[in-house]
């Protein structure tokens, strides 16, 4: 089946009992035994499992290709989760992109991961640099692609293959580009990682992460195990809206591609702009590799200001249609400054605004941004 058709059917069905089309909401922390003592429902206790967590992590596990999906109670405490999950028999050591989303330097810096795990950080579209990083034993080669925020866009398969060479399991962070425009599996990752919270939700309205793996064993047994025992797991609403979302996932990631890609144009022309990252565009680094992997190119990019962070403040200042506000994915269009956001460690240029572009007529959203960008006089 296509994916338009998986997110809709994949995991739901009719409700039995009262033949409702909607999945019912289940709220229960308990379920009845058998008479044997059995649990002939399969569901036994909200922790260990919920029909609507169910529901959803089925879904997602067809649509990313892989045997199982694990959710989590924010896409952080999937990565956590990730993390923490690696095989005691690999090194417990992590190549991360030098770009990493910011929220797991902090991960690291101001919790036990930095203590337990060695990492080191380098530029993932560099291959010598790569294999250069994986000549120390390592457990895990983490990729994020496109990136956070520099929009950079790895090779999945070229590292795939080198950290397999050096026994090395590999992880992507598939949020930005989805399982509608990107499958990491089938590239060669060995599990996919997701803040559900973004495009999969697509209203702003929920929080929850999910970790996908390729094929069950040792490292799938320790993810349920940490959903399980340490308890981070999503509630049942947080499921159904996540699995609400993912219905219509497919027609929105459209609008949030067309959107992008008409956005990325406009900018690309401006005399007030100094650089855009966006990988639909021919001229960017990362657009041959995009195209290779990719689907399309996502509703993310980012754009540097003439002048620097009082003019890239000035332009967020003025913007009446875009939001300033920290996340993305969801329907309304968000911009941030995210050197201001990510402070002493990031890689952002002062003059970086990200634009996280939404699901409103893309006319109106160039309208306001030649207005603020008018006003730089």
């Amino acid at each position: 089946m296509r994916p338009e058709t998986i997110a809709i059917h994949a995991g739901q069905s009719v409700d039995p009992a009262s033949g409702a089309i909607a999945t019912p909401i289940c709220l229960s922390t308990t379920f009845e035994r058998a008479g044997d003592g059995s649990f002939s429902s399969g569901f036994e206790y909200g922790r260990d499992n919920n029909p609507n967590r169910r529901s959803l992590e089925t879904c997602l596990a067809v649509l990313e290709g892989g045997a199982s999906a694990i959710t989590f109670a924010s896409g952080m405490a999937a990565i956590c989760a990730a993390i923490e999950s690696l095989p005691s028999d690999k090194p417990q050591r992590l190549v991360l992109p030098d770009d990493m989303y910011f929220g797991i330097r902090s991960l690291i810096d101001e919790t036990d991961i930095g203590r337990r795990f060695a990492w080191t950080a380098i530029d993932m579209t560099d291959l010598a640099a790569v294999e250069a990083a994986c000549s120390e034993p390592t457990g895990l080669v983490w990729i994020e692609t496109p990136s956070n925020p520099l929009i950079k866009v790895a090779d999945i398969v070229a590292v795939a293959k080198i950290a397999r060479q050096s026994g090395a399991l590999v992880a992507v962070d598939n949020t930005w580009a989805t399982p509608l425009l990107q499958k990491p599996l089938e590239l060669g990752a060995d599990i996919v990682v997701h803040s559900l919270t973004k495009y999969v939700g697509g209203h702003s309205d929920v929080m929850i992460g999910a970790v996908v793996v390729k094929a069950d064993g040792a490292q799938a047994e320790s993810l349920r195990a940490i959903q399980k025992h340490k308890g981070s797991i999503p509630s049942p609403f947080d499921c159904w809206l996540a699995l609400r979302g993912l219905q219509t996932l497919p027609a929105r990631m459209r609008v949030h591609c067309e959107n992008a890609r008409e956005i990325a144009q406009y900018l690309a022309g401006h005399a007030r702009i100094d650089a855009i990252y966006y990988p639909g565009l021919p001229s960017d680094p990362g657009h041959a590799i995009a195209s290779r992997q990719m689907r399309d190119f996502g509703g993310m990019l980012a754009f540097v200001v003439k002048g620097g962070h009082a003019e890239a403040m000035q332009v967020a200042a003025n913007l009446r249609l875009i939001t300033r506000a920290t996340s993305l994915g969801g329907t309304h269009t968000l911009i941030e400054h995210r050197a201001s956001v990510e402070g002493p460690n990031t890689m952002a240029p002062e003059g970086l605004l990200r634009l996280s572009v939404g699901l409103e007529h893309h006319d109106d959203l160039i309208a306001d941004l030649t207005c603020a960008l008018d006003s730089l006089g």
